[in-house]
């Protein structure tokens, strides 16, 4: 197997503001919490929180991953294609990103909400 190590890739400047929505997380984090009346007084262990907040960002990344493929495609400008890869869902997402994508949204959490979590 040949390995090209100069890590040449292809994007868009399309993502950055794809990427941005990735702000977003924290505050829609909060107000789940908000809407399921969880303060953290109320009991909810910091690891329950971290496993409630992980998941949730992993599954909207990966709605927005989807959503904004699905329109970058039908345009013929979507920078990425997974096709042919293992556990792709129409070479829009990667379910075996989901781990990333868990940690990515608590890492995003964190930045934004200024490392309180």
């Amino acid at each position: 197997m040949c390995h090209d190590w100069r890590l040449m890739g292809r994007t868009s400047l399309l993502m950055f503001p794809i990427y941005g929505m990735g702000a977003m997380l924290a505050p829609i984090g909060r107000g789940v919490d908000r809407w399921l009346s969880v303060d953290p007084a109320d009991g909810l262990s910091m690891k329950d929180r971290i496993l409630r907040h992980g998941m949730l960002y992993m599954v909207l990344i990966f709605v927005v991953e989807y959503a904004t493929g699905f329109w970058l495609r039908s345009r013929g400008i979507c920078p990425w294609d997974y096709t042919g890869r293992h556990s792709n869902i129409n070479g829009l997402i990667r379910l075996d990103f989901a781990p990333l994508w868990f940690g990515t949204g608590l890492l995003f959490e964190m930045i934004t909400s200024k490392g309180q979590m």
